[in-house]
C-alpha cells in the first residue's frame, strides 16, 4: 500500500477528573498521548491505511511507551527523530473538555520545537511517501519550525506528493511575533487538500468572514457561505483541489452538533447533521474528521461519500476516551 506520512509534535495530555484541575478527587489526573498529527495517524492506521508518523522524541522510557502504543495501533514509527530532552504537553483544565475546555500549553523547548531545517533529514523522511499531512500547529511554535515546514513542503511538492493541511488555529501558540496570516499563506500554497472551517480560514489565509454568522445560523446559510469561502481559497491557492469544513457547536457540556462540507472545482456537498447529548471526549474529533477525509480521498470515493466518511469519523470520536480515535466512521 502507498504510505501516508503525518508530521507534527507528539504531546502528553494531562486532564482534570473534575470541573477544576486542583479539585479532582485526591488531585488525580488522567494522562494520554496525543497531538493533532499523531491523532490523525492513529485513526488512519485503524482504518487500514499504511501510515507513518514522525515527531521528535527524547530518549527515555515514556517516549518508548508512547511509541509502543502507536505501534500497537499499526502506526509505523521507524522514521521518528530521537533528539532533545523533553516531550511537549498540554493541560486540560476540565474533564474531557466538557465544561470550559480551557487548555494550557507547555511546548517550549520540547524535542520537537527544537528541530531546525539545518539538520533535518528531509529526503529520508519523504522516502516512499505519497501523501504528507501536517497542521498549522507546527509553524505556530516558532520561526524555525515555520522555516522547516516551508522546506519540507517544497521538497514534498517537488516529489509529486499529495499534501494536506489542517488549519488548526490556537491563538495561545502564536506567541513569537508572527501572526498566522503572515506565515500560513506561504505554506498553504503547496497544499492539495485543506481542512478547517470558515473562521480559521479567515484568521490564517485572509478570506472573508460574515460576522453575522452565529450558533443560530442555519445549516443552509453556512453551506452557502462555505461555497463562497471555497471559491475564494481556490482563487488564492490554485493548487488546492479539495476544501473541507467542520461545523461544530455545543450548547451544554455533554452536547455536540456536528456536520461537514466538502468543496471541489465541480462539486459542493454537505453531510447530515450528527447530534448527541452523550459526549465522552470531544478532544480529537477534528483530527478524526481529517483522518476520514484523507482515507476517503485516497480511495478516490465520490464527494458525498468523502464528506460522510469524514464527518462520521469525527462524530464517532466523541465517544472515545483520550486523544486517539478508533478508526470508525
Amino acid at each position: 500500500m502507498n504510505t501516508i506520512l503525518s508530521f507534527g509534535e507528539i504531546l502528553i495530555r494531562q486532564q482534570s477528573l473534575g470541573s477544576h484541575f486542583f479539585e479532582s478527587p485526591n488531585n488525580l489526573l488522567r494522562i494520554y498521548p496525543g497531538g493533532a498529527e499523531a491523532n490523525v495517524a492513529a485513526s488512519l492506521a485503524q482504518m487500514g491505511n499504511k501510515v507513518e508518523y514522525v515527531s521528535a522524541f527524547p530518549q527515555n522510557s515514556l517516549s518508548q511507551e508512547i511509541v509502543q502504543k502507536l505501534n500497537g495501533l499499526a502506526v509505523d514509527t521507524h522514521k521518528i527523530i530521537w533528539s532533545g530532552d523533553r516531550l511537549g504537553s498540554y493541560i486540560l483544565l476540565s474533564a474531557n473538555g466538557l465544561s470550559s475546555g480551557e487548555v494550557i500549553y507547555d511546548r517550549k523547548y520540547s524535542s520537537f520545537s527544537q528541530l531546525s531545517k539545518e539538520d533535518f533529514p528531509f529526503d529520508s523522511l519523504l522516502e516512499d511517501v505519497i501523501w504528507l499531512h501536517w497542521s498549522a500547529l507546527t509553524p505556530a511554535l516558532n520561526q524555525d519550525m515555520a522555516d522547516l515546514m516551508e522546506v519540507l513542503l517544497r521538497k514534498a511538492s517537488e516529489k509529486g506528493i499529495q499534501i494536506s493541511v489542517d488549519l488548526n488555529y490556537r491563538s495561545k501558540l502564536w506567541q513569537y511575533g508572527k501572526a498566522p496570516i503572515s506565515v500560513m499563506p506561504d505554506l498553504v500554497k503547496y497544499c492539495d487538500v485543506i481542512m478547517g472551517n470558515i473562521w480559521a480560514s479567515n484568521k490564517m489565509l485572509g478570506t472573508a468572514i460574515d460576522e453575522q454568522l452565529n450558533r443560530n445560523s442555519s445549516k443552509e446559510t453556512y453551506f452557502e457561505f462555505a461555497k463562497q469561502n471555497a471559491q475564494e481559497i481556490r482563487s488564492l491557492f490554485p493548487r488546492v483541489k479539495v476544501i473541507a469544513n467542520t461545523f461544530r457547536f455545543m450548547d451544554r457540556p455533554s452536547h455536540n452538533l456536528f456536520y461537514g462540507t466538502l468543496h471541489t472545482e465541480t462539486e459542493n456537498v454537505i453531510s447530515e447533521v450528527y447530534e448527541t447529548e452523550e459526549v465522552i471526549d470531544r478532544i480529537g474529533s477534528g483530527d478524526a474528521f481529517m483522518a476520514g477525509l484523507i482515507h476517503a480521498l485516497s480511495h478516490q470515493w465520490d464527494a458525498q461519500k468523502v464528506v460522510d466518511t469524514a464527518t462520521g469519523a469525527g462524530y464517532q470520536k466523541l465517544f472515545v476516551e483520550g486523544d486517539f480515535g478508533n478508526g470508525k466512521f
